[in-house]
């Protein structure tokens, strides 16, 4: 049944989602054989109606893939501003770290995401945390040369 759930999220199938979870609810907390739990997965790909599905039950939010991104890391990078929102309004960590020392602010700020750096910020997002390299938030702004983030950041650090 775990992998029909992966395959129902890996094809939209939000119908399918929905039935599966309604009757094994314990799946919510299954991982694939990268380590994705549904809610990583469907975040991941940006399915909004399936992720809200998958948020109905309760879960370990914050819970890491193999190289330990969170599904609020996963939509910082690929740049999903609603999904943000849902997870941060169900209590996702906004500064849980991977195994890179990275947060999703990190991510959002490194792939140039300003309207999910706002939106991180607006939920507490630590602006020193430095990732295993040293780098902070500020510091990937930077070095990606985004200066309207870069802004945003030194605005928010005084």
């Amino acid at each position: 049944m775990k992998d029909s759930l992966f395959n129902a999220i890996r094809n939209e199938d939000s119908a399918m989602v929905q039935s599966i979870l309604k009757e094994n609810p314990e799946l919510v907390n299954e991982k694939d054989a990268r380590g994705s739990t549904p809610l990583l997965l469907a975040a991941y790909y940006g399915q909004e109606e399936i992720t809200e599905i998958i948020l109905r039950h309760p879960q370990e939010i914050d819970a890491q893939d193999g190289v330990g991104n969170t599904a609020l890391m996963g939509v910082c990078f690929k740049g999903f501003a609603d999904i943000v929102t849902m997870l941060t309004e169900k209590g996702a960590d906004v500064n849980k770290t991977n195994f890179n020392g990275s947060t999703a602010l990190i991510f959002a700020t490194t792939f140039g995401r300003k309207e999910i750096v706002e939106l991180l910020l607006q939920n507490g997002a630590e602006t020193t945390t430095r990732d295993d390299r040293g780098n902070t938030a500020l510091d990937h702004a930077k070095m990606q040369n985004v200066p309207e983030i870069v802004t945003l950041l030194e605005s928010h650090s005084k």
